[in-house]
């Protein structure tokens, strides 16, 4: 074939060719880590998993972490900042509006744990939070309960949204209706599950088990009964949710719901390096299995009359 030949079918072809079949040199620059909160077991779980694996793949990470990452929010210069090649933002508060801002410019996101709904395009990474809280009110059923409290998060975060979601799953499978009497709905703390439970259990019909939203959650349930003077779990069954180390520190220990933290670090860094390597990512809302692990604090339910 003759030169000038060749070059017509060379540029054909790269007219032709998708811009992904073309080799795309990675992204130079650093990670920010994004955490607006206080790196407990939950959150320094998963900062440290992402940070390890960023590590892995020769990517600098830049922290902003804490209550000062929260009063500042997420750098309103990030995408421009050519020392960053991209952001991996974990549970941010801001609403999906100003996150995809930074995705329409071209800049390289990864939400973990998104507390709101996220466009389409933006790639995220959570625990799957309704198959979760249905396996655990499966549990409190298969025992013999009924009457279940559900103390759950707020009803705009995604999580809270989802764990309702599969707790009424659970109770019809079982044949039982949701009572909205025994929900209520809180920021997941334990002053705030002492101060749900105490409501619950002063209902004339009180419950037979609560469900708490995560493991702080049923701590404050825990107190409760304690002050109540009920026993767990022979009068009362509480569960939580997360596997924190505060789960297998209660007398008795918890009943709750395992989040792969580790896996959601390692999974929020993968999809980052193949974006920012220029890669397709076919499947950009990823959800990672849960698994219940029953402890101490679930029984049967008691025996009424």
């Amino acid at each position: 074939m003759a030169a000038p030949t060749r070059e017509r079918v060379r540029r054909a072809l790269e007219r032709l060719s998708p811009p992904t079949a073309r080799p795309v040199a990675a992204r130079p620059g650093a990670v920010y880590v994004y955490c607006p909160y206080v790196l407990t077991e939950y959150f320094g779980v998963i900062v440290t998993s992402v940070a390890d694996t960023l590590a892995l793949h020769g990517r600098r990470l830049v922290l902003g972490a804490g209550q000062s990452a929260r009063d500042r929010g997420v750098p309103a210069g990030l995408a421009a900042d050519e020392a960053v090649a991209g952001a991996v933002l974990i549970l941010p508060p801001e609403p999906g509006r100003q996150i995809e801002e930074l995705r329409a410019r071209g800049f390289p996101v990864v939400v973990v744990d998104p507390r709101t709904a996220l466009p389409r395009e933006t790639a995220a990474v959570s625990a799957a939070n309704a198959a979760g809280a249905r396996s655990v009110t499966a549990h409190l059923t298969a025992l013999g309960h009924r009457r279940i409290g559900f103390v759950g998060g707020p009803t705009e975060w995604l999580a809270g949204q989802s764990r309702l979601t599969g707790h009424v799953s659970a109770l019809a499978e079982a044949g039982t209706l949701a009572d909205p009497e025994l929900r209520r709905s809180v920021e997941p703390t334990t002053d705030n599950g002492y101060r749900a439970a105490r409501e619950l259990l002063d209902l004339a019909d009180r419950p037979t088990a609560l469900v708490g939203f995560n493991d702080k959650v049923a701590v404050g349930i825990l107190r409760a009964a304690h002050e109540l003077g009920l026993r767990v779990p022979q009068d009362l069954s509480v569960t939580g949710f997360d596997d924190s180390d505060l789960s297998r520190s209660t007398l008795p220990a918890l009943t709750t719901v395992r989040q792969p933290l580790e896996e959601m670090g390692r999974m929020a860094v993968s999809l980052l390096i193949r974006l920012l390597d220029g890669h397709t990512v076919d499947t950009l809302h990823v959800e990672l299995a849960t698994r219940l692990i029953p402890r101490d604090s679930t029984g049967p339910a008691p025996q009424t009359g």
